[in-house]
């Protein structure tokens, strides 16, 4: 059960119609940060492209298969021009956008609470990258799948669209995935969740982790998926050891945890 720590609210909750409009605020601001994040994108797309289409070269050049990737339509080099600068826009202006997400789960919370925000960026920001960088270490691997079908000396192209945006998605997803660890750890150190909360799901969390990994990786091996959900799940059990670690000392401080885990003051 969640422990609710008092707020600036005396009821500790906004009404529904002020989360919306938070909500739409932050998007808005996250939004742009995005785009401005897009303006550089969009002035190194060619050494990123460059970058993009490297795995799926080198994984061609390994089986002696020739591999490009290939635009079929009129407008598709500008379409994925665009893709290709949001996508930069997204890592290098994550400090942004992660602040506004932490801005909008903590709304109500007293001001000494929600300078939490600089200590959940200054740790979000690099489980973000270290994230997106893992999911480009193993990439290779993934984009194997890509070319592993083709003739020796046979020529595949490939729809530029298809494999970027493969390779988009699979990195921020990964990101995504390392940062909801210390999202949970951070809504526990702000007293929104118990790790005991967070325990009891420990059944679901090893699932999603497994079928995740399975998605974002088309490799017919158990072992690739087993290497990108473990560092998942083991994330996820550290957030809820540290939790359970913070909750002791709270408990000790400030009462004993009733059985159902509400704390008793």
């Amino acid at each position: 059960m969640a422990l609710r720590r008092p707020s600036a609210n005396p009821e500790g909750r906004m009404p529904l119609r002020e989360h919306l409009v938070e909500l739409r605020k932050r998007l808005v601001l996250a939004a742009l940060g995005v785009l401005v994040g897009a303006v550089l994108g969009w002035m190194v797309y060619d050494p990123a492209f460059q970058a993009l289409q490297d795995p799926l070269l080198d994984a061609a050049a390994e089986r002696n298969v020739v591999a490009s990737v290939n635009f079929g339509g009129l407008a598709s080099a500008m379409d994925m021009k665009f893709k290709v600068a949001l996508f930069i826009g997204a890592l290098v202006s994550s400090p942004w956008w992660l602040y506004q997400l932490w801005a909008f789960v903590t709304p109500g919370l007293t001001r000494k609470e929600r300078r939490s925000a600089i200590g959940f960026v200054g740790v979000a920001v690099p489980m973000f990258l270290a994230g997106a960088a893992f999911a480009w270490y193993v990439l290779p691997r993934a984009v194997t799948v890509l070319t592993e079908f083709v003739p020796e000396e046979a020529t595949n192209l490939i729809d530029a669209s298809t494999y970027l945006s493969f390779v988009m998605r699979f990195v921020l997803a990964f990101g995504v995935a390392f940062l909801v660890p210390v999202l949970m750890f951070c809504l526990n150190l702000v007293g929104l969740v118990r790790g005991a909360t967070w325990l009891k799901g420990w059944r679901w969390a090893v699932l999603i982790s497994c079928v995740f990994s399975a998605v974002m990786t088309p490799t017919p091996d158990v072992l690739t998926m087993m290497v990108l959900a473990l560092p998942t799940i083991g994330l996820y059990m550290a957030a809820v050891g540290l939790s359970l670690l913070h909750d002791r000392r709270v408990d000790k401080r400030l009462g004993t945890a009733d059985a159902d885990g509400t704390l008793t003051r």
